[in-house]
């Protein structure tokens, strides 16, 4: 399942990773931030329905300049106390979040709907490609309506989560390390059970493949 899904990844779509029952047992939508469309973001918010967000590399964070969000919190927790109180050391399936700043590009309104997302999404992936990582400031804006990830270091050999899932296929894909990320929820509210997932994959021709397999295959990759 890894080539199919390297390869749908390579064409610009839409596939399902299913972390594992260890973790979150969550599934979410994922797609290459570079060939982000109106009509990708349109897909996710209908069908996924979680928070889209943008898993990107740790190496391309460091160019950006971008922190995590804990480590911000931390920066100001001086002259606004009730930032220490709320610093997530209670996480249940992890020890640390991946959340950095959110971001609007400046060509955009209001930055929210699926346009303007799709916007921010593919010219930021797009300004990492083409190395162009001090000119962040120049075309995007903070706070926003997208919400960025970093990765850690060595993606999934340090962290499994979906960020870090997202970025280890879109380099084994030889794709800008700069994704899409969304989680599955149910008409319950609650996330969309693995064998619904599977199904929805099915029904619309979506490459479904798990944490696991993921994980082994970059393991491979980067002994290669």
């Amino acid at each position: 399942m890894l080539n199919k899904a390297i390869e749908a990844l390579k064409n610009g779509e839409i596939i399902l990773i299913y972390d594992s029952a260890d973790r979150e047992s969550e599934t979410d939508m994922i797609t290459a931030a570079e060939f982000m469309t109106t009509e990708k973001m349109t897909t996710i918010r209908k069908y996924a329905g979680g928070l889209v967000c943008m898993p990107i590399s740790k190496e391309n964070c460091d160019k950006l300049g971008i922190p995590f969000m804990i480590d911000v919190l931390e920066e100001a927790n001086e002259k606004y106390p009730i930032l220490k109180e709320l610093y997530p050391n209670d996480i249940p399936y992890d020890e640390k979040s991946s959340f950095s700043i959110t971001v609007n590009h400046r060509d955009t309104y209001t930055g929210i709907p699926d346009d303007d997302r799709a916007k921010t999404e593919r010219e930021l992936a797009l300004l990492c490609k083409k190395g162009k990582h001090s000119e962040f400031g120049k075309y995007f804006r903070s706070p926003g309506h997208v919400t960025l990830l970093r990765s850690e270091e060595d993606a999934v050999l340090t962290r499994e989560g979906h960020t870090e899932l997202t970025i280890a296929l879109l380099e084994m894909a030889g794709l800008e390390p700069v994704g899409i990320c969304c989680e599955m929820i149910g008409e319950n509210g609650k996330a969309m059970p693995i064998n619904e997932t599977k199904e929805y994959a099915e029904k619309n021709n979506h490459v479904f493949i798990s944490g696991d397999e993921i994980i082994e295959a970059y393991k491979e990759f980067k002994n290669n």
